[in-house]
């Protein structure tokens, strides 16, 4: 289940956002951007949706928004129990989705070059590499997703 975070979350979203990220620190040389984002911020603009089992337990989160005349993809994490079970893809899914619905042409992102995993998931997913460049002090590899409107 894919739904709207709220205030209540944010506790379990920068966890997961920590736990996510953390293994990151020292390939990148300081902390990834996103384990120091104003998810409080995020939340009440309505950016961030959040996946939680049908037990209710908190999986993973997401954060989007239109940017441009394209959705912007900013973050995305799993908890580690969650990992390999697809709630990454459900999630950039939903993002996909959401980008569909307002009539948006395509999924913009960025992610760390040292976050190698990433590099390949994406593609996978069928995110196109637009670009590579240095940013607040972050190495970061840039796509994009176009999409097929229903």
């Amino acid at each position: 289940m894919i739904r709207p975070a709220v205030e209540a979350d944010e506790s379990d979203i920068r966890t997961c956002a920590e736990s996510a990220y953390t293994r990151y620190i020292e390939a990148i040389g300081k902390r990834p951007a996103p384990m120091d984002a104003d998810f409080a911020a995020q939340i009440e603009a309505g950016e961030v949706h959040v996946s939680a089992a049908d037990d209710g337990a908190f999986q993973g989160f997401i954060v989007f928004f239109p940017e441009n005349g394209r959705m912007f993809l900013e973050n995305v994490a799993v908890m580690p129990s969650a990992a390999g079970k697809g709630v990454g893809k459900s999630l950039i899914g939903f993002c996909e989705d959401e980008a569909r619905r307002l009539g948006l042409a395509a999924v913009e992102l960025y992610t760390n070059e040292k976050m190698i995993e990433n590099l390949s998931i994406y593609p996978r997913l069928g995110y196109v590499e637009t670009g590579r460049r240095t940013e607040n002090g972050f190495n970061r590899v840039f796509f994009e997703k176009t999409l097929e409107q229903p």
